[in-house]
């Protein structure tokens, strides 16, 4: 078994110097040569930080944002070791333009004073990014991947062992009542927990990789490189401009209440995102299981004009047609079998009226050579269920039922290909949190966490801006391969 250990204050610092003292130059030389903050902050964030505030700024725009880009490029995990690094290196205090280095406050003020702004230069540069993503990839650039997520506070609740205790007692209780296995001390924890921290009526209970935790929730959405093309925050602004979202009362299950969060907000965010940047043109949308609901699909395939969802069935729901039976996947199965699938033959609109349509033939038909010399369907079953020789064949029209054919076909290569791109957001979300340090944050302000995220965005798309300019677009994700 191989030791862990614990990487101290002095260790992460050690290691940064390292990159400093070695790679420094040659990559922020890179980064001088080729970036150019300019082109991606508006107009309107110069006029808001410049305004006329009774004296003079006494740190310039650029020197203030270079500095929250290269902490996360280098993965520095708090305000107050990036100081210590700008206050021991000449070389990226001269990077970043500063004469004397800010204290904390300053970053915290800008994070908080100009979020708005920060919103901006994102929002600009995933309109700056769209074409270069296209180039890499197009199939994989025209995908929308959605997913939710959260950023713990540093409040009393996400202390381990504040949940551990309500847990123990209720273990106690069941044990002492001689409670049966019916009775879930988790699920009875998760009921009795508040819905949210005592410090912070927007820090919200979720339950987050099997675990319970208070957070700030928000949303991001990736094409299919792992880029992100928005970040969404669940705050009362959110709710606010979305008056239609109600949140429910929370239920008994803390994985049921994430799936009805995710499935409200999923097209509120969906239609802010095309609104925000209408030459952007999505052809598919991956998601998980929270989204399969029949508004969901309908909104997808009809209103958002996407060709194609790819959203797992919940098991909690099952299709059912009148007229055959069909199995968990949506496939039409064999009227003496229904443990036997009939088999996909392509889609087709060869009617007149263009409607696309799926084919299912008998699962034991054969393309068998006739006495003309012509190869013709037959079917080789021994108990038919219709007197053609072809064996039954059924047409599906996906716009009757979009959340069983939601423009495509579920247990098929196809499917199976498409729908392992979604783990792309998760990864990027990952990456957020611990390469760009969100996660961990001593801080309960909204605000500064929001802010954060944002910088994260941007952090990752001046990544896919240099990686373009350098022509090795394998580093569009992280630049830690051109720092190691």
């Amino acid at each position: 078994m191989i030791p862990h250990k614990q990487l101290s204050l002095a260790d992460i610092y050690s290691d940064c110097k390292t990159f400093f003292e070695s790679d420094k130059p040659k990559f922020l030389s890179l980064l001088e040569n080729n970036i150019n903050l300019d082109e991606f902050i508006p107009i309107s964030f110069y006029h808001h930080f410049y305004a006329s505030t009774g004296r003079p700024r006494e740190y310039k725009l650029h020197s203030m944002l270079w500095a929250l880009i290269i902490q996360r490029i280098f993965s520095i995990p708090t305000d107050t070791l990036l100081i210590t690094f700008l206050k021991y290196s000449s070389e990226l205090r001269e990077f970043c333009g500063f004469e004397k280095v800010p204290d904390g406050s300053k970053f915290t003020r800008f994070k908080q004073d100009f979020l708005l702004d920060l919103q901006a230069v994102f929002d600009n540069l995933v309109d700056i990014t769209e074409p270069i993503c296209q180039q890499i990839d197009k199939d994989k650039a025209s995908m929308t991947i959605f997913d939710t997520s959260g950023i713990e506070a540093f409040v009393t609740e996400n202390n381990p062992k504040y949940a551990n205790k309500i847990v123990k007692q209720l273990e106690s209780f069941k044990k002492s009542q001689g409670l049966d296995d019916s009775y879930d001390p988790y699920k009875a924890a998760y009921g009795s927990m508040p819905s949210h921290a005592s410090a912070n009526p927007n820090i919200k209970q979720l339950y987050i990789n099997g675990h319970f935790c208070y957070v700030y929730k928000f949303g991001m959405i990736t094409n299919g490189l792992g880029i992100v093309r928005d970040i969404s925050f669940y705050n009362k602004d959110f709710l606010k401009s979305h008056p239609n979202i109600i949140i429910d009362k929370k239920s008994d299950s803390p994985d049921e209440d994430k799936s009805l969060h995710d499935a409200k907000a999923v097209i509120p965010v969906l239609k802010d995102y095309f609104e925000k940047h209408p030459n952007i043109k999505a052809n598919v949308f991956i998601g998980d299981a929270a989204f399969d609901a029949t508004n969901i699909y309908r909104d997808l395939l009809t209103d958002l004009k996407f060709d194609k969802a790819y959203i797992p069935l919940n098991r909690r729901s099952s299709l059912k047609h009148p007229d055959y039976t069909l199995n968990e996947f949506g496939i039409p199965c064999c009227p003496h079998d229904s443990t036997l699938p009939m088999k996909p033959e392509g889609n087709t609109s060869h009617l007149r009226c263009g409607i696309k349509t799926f084919k299912f033939v008998c699962p034991k038909m054969k393309w068998t050579k006739c006495d003309d010399g012509k190869y013709r369907r037959r079917h080789f079953c021994d108990n038919p269920c219709t007197s053609s020789p072809c064996g039954r064949m059924i047409y599906v029209y996906p716009e009757k039922d979009l959340r069983a054919y939601p423009g495509t076909l579920r247990d098929t290569e196809e499917w199976d290909k498409v729908y392992k791109i979604r783990s792309v957001v998760e990864q990027s979300i990952n990456h957020f949190k611990e390469s760009f340090c969100i996660a961990g944050r001593k801080t309960q302000n909204e605000k500064t966490i929001h802010a954060d995220l944002l910088l994260a965005g941007i952090t990752q798309l001046i990544t896919v801006v240099l990686a373009d300019k350098i022509h090795k677009h394998e580093y569009i994700r992280s630049l830690k391969p051109l720092i190691a």
